[in-house]
C-alpha cells in the first residue's frame, strides 16, 4: 500500500513538473520578447547577408519577424538554422511567393509565410478565435493586415490590456519593437506555439 502511494505521488510530481516546464518555456519566450521593446530599432526590411548559423541583421534594425527570431534566440533556438534546414529538406512544402528555386539562409526565416509554414510543421497549430483567453503568453500570432496578403507576426505577452481583457502583443509594425493592445486589430490568419 505504501509503495502504491509513493508511486502515485511520484507520477503526480512528474506531471506537475512537466506541465510547469512546458508553460515556463512560453512565459520565458514572452518575457524575452518583452526585453526587446527596450531596444531602439529602426524598421528596415532590406536584404542582408547574414552569418550562418545564428546570423542576425544589424542590432538597430529589424522587422516583425526579427522580434520572433530574436526572442527565440535568447532561449537558444536559432530559427534561421531551423527554417533553413527544414526548407533544404522540404522546399516543396514552403510558399513560392518570391521566385526562388532553392532556400536562402539570409532571408527565408525573415518571411512571415515561411515562419507560418515552419510553425505549422514543427509546432502546435492553435485555434483562431475572437476569444482573448485562447491567446496565451508565448503564443505566436500572424495577421493579414490589408486583406490582400500583407502579413505580420507577433508574440503574445504576459502584460494585459488596460481593461484586463487581452494579453498585449510584442511586435514591430513599423515603429520599432513595441508592446501594444492590437490582438484583434487585424485579421488573424495563424496561431501557433513552438518549442524545440
Amino acid at each position: 500500500m505504501r509503495i502504491k502511494r509513493i508511486y502515485i505521488l511520484l507520477i503526480a510530481l512528474f506531471a506537475i513538473n512537466w506541465t510547469f516546464g512546458q508553460s515556463d518555456f512560453f512565459v520565458q519566450l514572452a518575457d524575452s520578447a518583452l526585453v526587446l521593446t527596450k531596444q531602439d530599432i529602426q524598421y528596415d526590411s532590406s536584404y542582408f547577408q547574414l552569418a550562418y548559423p545564428n546570423g542576425d541583421v544589424p542590432e538597430n534594425k529589424g522587422v516583425c519577424t526579427d522580434v520572433v527570431i530574436r526572442a527565440y534566440r535568447k532561449l537558444g533556438i536559432d530559427l534561421q538554422k531551423e527554417v533553413h534546414e527544414d526548407m533544404k529538406a522540404n522546399f516543396d512544402k514552403y510558399p513560392k511567393k518570391w521566385g526562388l528555386s532553392r532556400p536562402d539562409k539570409n532571408i527565408d526565416h525573415r518571411r512571415v509565410p515561411n515562419l507560418m509554414t515552419f510553425f505549422a510543421r514543427h509546432g502546435t497549430v492553435k485555434k483562431i478565435s475572437q476569444n482573448p483567453n485562447d491567446y496565451q503568453p508565448g503564443d505566436i500570432v500572424c495577421w493579414d493586415l490589408n486583406g490582400r496578403g500583407l502579413t505580420h507576426i507577433g508574440i503574445v505577452s504576459r502584460k494585459k490590456s488596460k481593461d484586463g481583457e487581452r494579453n498585449l502583443i510584442i511586435h514591430n509594425i513599423g515603429a520599432g519593437q513595441v508592446l501594444e493592445d492590437c490582438l484583434f486589430n487585424f485579421t488573424i490568419i495563424g496561431h501557433y506555439s513552438y518549442k524545440k
